[in-house]
């Protein structure tokens, strides 16, 4: 077989086989050399973006340093600038990969990774998966993901599956009707995993569970299920195993980063120490030992087009009292937990579908910083948002199009700007709550 999801990759302009090359060369570094990996990447990251990039040079104030504690921590919020006023010397936004975070935590921006590190990005995710015999060229992927809805966004997705050999559930609606269609799909197709958003799968093993059936006994070539983007609750596990009949592998990730952390065979939450560097800090920003709770702060050691140095990822986290430089243990991880919006129609809708709602107003300017959604009733919505700017009423009229697009006719919503948004004890903004 043709390796179709390397090739795209390679012609790209993703060096995968030099970063699968160098991933090796990584994990094969024994233990007790571990940490001077780490000193020397993380002096090479740092220096590199200290003489080229004016943004961290302007934000660490400096154009040296001599101790990592002394770095100052980054948040998202700043990155609520135009995207091509935070690249490194040579990088362009012609020349390096751009995506946009989920905005899941409040914070949605705008970020780039330099070809190189993107491609290393990929070659940790197809390391991680091989654990589990999961193949990016060969295994048969049953996503449930979202997708855009507007003609080119959704021709360039349906490409994209092709070449990465996977089938896409629209998660947009998730009633009864939609699942039993969902359902005829694993009767006759040949999935190897299921991966995708956790509030979406949860949803079709409970109807999997009224319907009295497992799945792998409807498609038995299925050999696990991988969940991310939201919080994977033990019953909620225990619930998918139930259902699927296979094993259960909980993803960590950020899309600006990397995988941070991947279930092992071992049903340890392993923490990528090959390209980032993950801390727990406390309240005064020092660094906490092993199994104390704290802030996830996180380094990119590759990615030179853009900086992501001590970044504050918004969550909290606990590393294993048995963790080692090479293999940390991600405990216990707080956030990353979503909602279901109930709409007025019957039509269940994941919290992360506002994702695609409110990708509308996130603008490269950094206008509107922070949001979240709340359902007030089963029509009813509430915006409440920071910007720089009010919204007018053409970008009001994006979001209430894109509102009918993704969701449904008919629903109310409201818009309130606010000086600072309320967050939960923890520090997080959650994008969607519903309060009905």
């Amino acid at each position: 077989m043709i390796p179709l999801f390397d090739l795209s990759l390679q012609l790209n302009g993703f060096p995968i086989k030099k970063a699968k090359s160098e991933l090796r060369k990584i994990q094969s570094i024994p233990e007790q050399e571990f940490e001077n990996f780490f000193k020397n990447k993380k002096q090479e990251i740092v220096e590199y973006h200290l003489k080229n990039n004016p943004f961290y040079q302007k934000f660490a104030g400096n154009t040296s340093f001599k101790n990592w504690k002394d770095l100052p921590i980054m948040h998202k919020k700043d990155f609520q600038k135009p995207l091509k006023d935070r690249l490194s010397v040579g990088y362009t936004l012609k020349n390096v990969y751009v995506n946009k975070t989920s905005g899941s935590s409040g914070n949605p921006f705008i970020f780039a990774k330099d070809k190189y590190g993107h491609a290393l990005t990929w070659a940790s995710n197809m390391a991680r998966f091989g654990w589990h015999g999961i193949d990016f060229n060969s295994s048969y992927q049953a996503r449930f993901y979202g997708i855009p809805l507007d003609f080119m966004g959704n021709t360039t997705e349906r490409f994209k599956d092709f070449l990465s050999n996977r089938y896409r559930f629209p998660i947009f609606d998730l009633s009864d009707n939609i699942l039993e269609g969902f359902l005829k799909k694993f009767e006759i197709k040949k999935f190897d995993y299921i991966n995708g958003y956790t509030s979406s799968i949860v949803l079709f093993a409970k109807f999997l569970q009224q319907k009295n059936m497992v799945l792998k006994d409807i498609c038995p070539t299925l050999k696990a299920c991988v969940v991310t983007s939201e919080m994977l609750f033990e019953e909620d596990k225990t619930l998918l195993k139930k259902q699927f009949g296979v094993p259960v592998i909980n993803e960590y990730g950020a899309s600006e980063l990397d995988l941070i952390a991947f279930e092992n065979t071992e049903e340890e939450w392993q923490v990528n120490s090959e390209t980032l560097f993950v801390e727990i800090l406390d309240d005064e920003e020092n660094v906490l030992p092993y199994g104390e709770s704290g802030r996830i702060v996180i380094t990119s050691l590759f990615n030179k087009a853009h900086p992501f140095i001590r970044y504050d990822i918004g969550d909290i986290g606990i590393l294993d009292q048995k963790s080692t430089p090479k293999k940390p243990i991600l405990k216990k991880l707080v956030g990353r937990t979503n909602d279901v919006a109930v709409l007025p129609s019957g039509k269940k809708s994941p919290g992360l579908t506002f994702y695609y709602v409110t990708k509308s107003i996130v603008e490269n300017e950094g206008n509107v910083k922070e949001f979240v959604i709340k359902q007030t009733k089963i029509d009813t919505f509430e915006v409440e948002y920071v910007s720089q700017t009010e919204l007018n009423l053409t970008q009001i009229y994006k979001i209430e199009c894109a509102i009918s697009l993704y969701l449904e006719k008919g629903l109310t919503f409201v818009f309130f700007r606010k000086e600072k948004l309320e967050r939960s004890k923890s520090g997080k903004l959650k994008q969607f709550v519903s309060l009905i």
